[in-house]
């Protein structure tokens, strides 16, 4: 196969991100691997989708970092949707949020026009095209989700405050990776602050507040709707927050480790698996505190090497497997 992968800005991937850890297995496995950063596209005048990507030279590796190397120095070339079996939407929208807003669509119109040529695209991008923010959540199963309102009126928001006890959680509705997520607890002066600074990029999303997420979080990973497992393991990690801050991601500090999933984990999964499989969304992340999802990662969700770090198993050969499926 062909594959190409669809990144935020080439030149700023890292080793240890799992879009590295899935290209460089489907590399080992015998495919082709293309970089396409979501400012390489192009629209070709026999109305194909192109795009001025980067092809991994076809050499064994022994490392992410070899490997990344690599690609980061290999020279662009002009590919075509025709040249490529199939397409994987890896780049982060609201990573470019502030600074390239023009960017934070381009993998969904561009992943749109490939598969009018024949292209596998994953994730869906028509679904993708509807998840571009948070409200995408709320079309899950109100029986997983912790409550919640989206609104930019303050007046909204303190009833909201009031009504679970003055403690709930703010998060802009555009945005991921714990970026301007604040608890709001007791008594605090400067609400009317904070809200005003979320809402600078929009609605503000606000939820209950969920105890047992001073423990953690467990982010789980799923294939097709279900969670990727090798030799009884299962993808998942639990992710604890760092000293003196409420998010669990890990590059904002949180640390990981081996998750023990709960039977309400796999209820979860459940329940949130047919809309998957309706949308389309074959690799995803579910993030769980307690009994209720906190948030459903179609982007690009991470850690999938750190999970088979610490459970000692490859969770990228069984991605890149059933990509091989889709393509027979």
């Amino acid at each position: 196969m062909k594959i190409g992968f669809v990144v935020n800005q080439t030149p700023k991937e890292l080793a240890p991100y799992t879009t590295t850890g899935l290209a460089l297995q489907a590399s080992r496995m015998g495919h082709e691997i293309y970089y396409i950063g979501v400012g390489d596209f192009v629209y070709l005048q026999d109305e194909q989708m192109g795009a001025h990507a980067r092809k991994a030279p076809d050499r064994e590796f022994r490392t992410n970092e070899t490997f990344l190397n690599a690609i980061k120095k290999a020279k662009k070339e002009l590919i075509t949707a025709k040249e490529l079996d199939v397409l994987m939407l890896r780049n982060d929208p609201s990573t470019d949020f502030d600074h390239r807003p023009w960017a934070q669509n381009s993998g969904i119109v561009f992943g749109q026009l490939a598969q009018r040529h024949g292209v596998v695209v994953l994730n869906d991008p028509n679904t993708l095209a509807s998840a571009l923010n948070k409200m995408y959540f709320q079309y899950f199963p109100k029986t997983v989700r912790p409550e919640t309102i989206i609104t930019r009126n303050i007046d909204d928001i303190k009833a909201f405050y009031r009504h679970f006890n003055k403690h709930i959680i703010l998060k802009p509705l555009q945005g991921s990776g714990g970026k301007n997520v604040f608890m709001i607890k007791d008594d605090i002066k400067n609400l009317n602050q904070i809200v005003e600074a979320i809402s600078r990029d929009g609605f503000v999303v606000a939820q209950e507040y969920l105890p047992d997420a001073k423990h953690g979080d467990i982010r789980l990973f799923l294939l097709d709707g279900q969670p990727i497992t090798v030799n009884g393991k299962t993808a998942a990690l639990h992710r604890t927050q760092a000293k003196n801050d409420i998010r669990s991601n890990i590059h904002q500090g949180g640390t990981a480790k081996i998750a023990k999933l709960s039977k309400r984990c796999y209820e979860i999964v459940e329940e949130v698996a047919p809309k998957l499989i309706k949308d389309g969304m074959f690799l995803t992340g579910l993030d769980i505190v307690g009994d209720k999802l906190m948030e459903v990662n179609v982007f690009s969700p991470g850690g999938l090497g750190n999970a088979g770090k610490l459970n000692k198993v490859d969770f990228m050969e069984p991605v890149i497997k059933a990509i091989e499926r889709k393509i027979v």
